[in-house]
């Protein structure tokens, strides 16, 4: 990804350096005390939703899937347009025998297979905003999972009454340096977006944070952003 992309910002702070903090930092700091969102139950969102089959999009330092407990004989793929991101995570997740593949997931993924399972978790938020122009990023994601598969994950929304002082002025820090884009993202902009491709939509608001799952892709064909 060149650094004149709009969605470079999102995913340059991601070093190794960084990856090393992100465990302290993100998830056992803003996620349960600014964003209100406590990790754990993203645990257990992900070990409710993981197929056999995994995609996960965006996998930060790997921490998920780690502590979440996958199927038996599950076959794991990360992708990230971060080659920092990918070294890390499949490093701690070796046990698991990852493939990796780096790609940007705001085009269409060179992938020629179908998954049980797809995970976008604390990514749409560094995405180029607003919500509307991520919708063909889940679409494209949709495209790539089983009839019966499932997109699920979490993403950090912009709706002022969602937020205490704390949190707002996170917000507002991390949309100036370019990481979050999502000071105009609400749930019922993710809702609708999540409607387009999919025909069963799940999301709940925790703290700050949507988490959110969605069935039955609706297999639209796959644009570029």
């Amino acid at each position: 990804m060149k650094p004149t992309d709009p969605a470079y910002p999102g995913q340059a702070h991601y070093t190794s350096w960084f990856l090393r903090i992100y465990d302290l930092l993100v998830l056992a700091i803003y996620g349960p005390l600014v964003w209100r969102c406590p990790t754990r139950r993203l645990v257990q969102h992900y070990t409710r939703h993981l197929g056999r089959q995994h995609l996960d999009v965006g996998p930060g330092s790997g921490y998920f899937l780690e502590h979440a407990r996958l199927p038996a004989g599950a076959s794991v793929l990360l992708v990230d347009a971060n080659r920092d991101v990918l070294v890390y995570a499949s490093r701690r997740l070796k046990h698991l025998n990852p493939s990796v593949l780096q790609a940007d997931v705001c085009m269409p993924l060179p992938v020629d297979q179908r998954f049980d399972s797809v995970a976008l978790n604390y990514i749409l938020h560094c995405l180029p905003g607003p919500m509307s122009r991520r919708a063909p990023t889940i679409r494209n994601v949709a495209a790539l999972l089983e009839p019966g598969g499932v997109l699920f994950g979490a993403t950090v929304l912009g709706t002022p009454e969602l937020h205490t002082w704390l949190s707002r002025a996170a917000l507002r820090e991390n949309n100036r340096r370019g990481i979050f884009d999502n000071l105009s993202d609400t749930e019922d902009a993710l809702c609708e977006i999540l409607n387009q491709s999919f025909e069963v939509v799940d999301l709940r608001v925790v703290g700050s944070v949507a988490v959110f799952s969605a069935g039955r892709p609706r297999y639209l064909p796959p644009v570029d952003r």
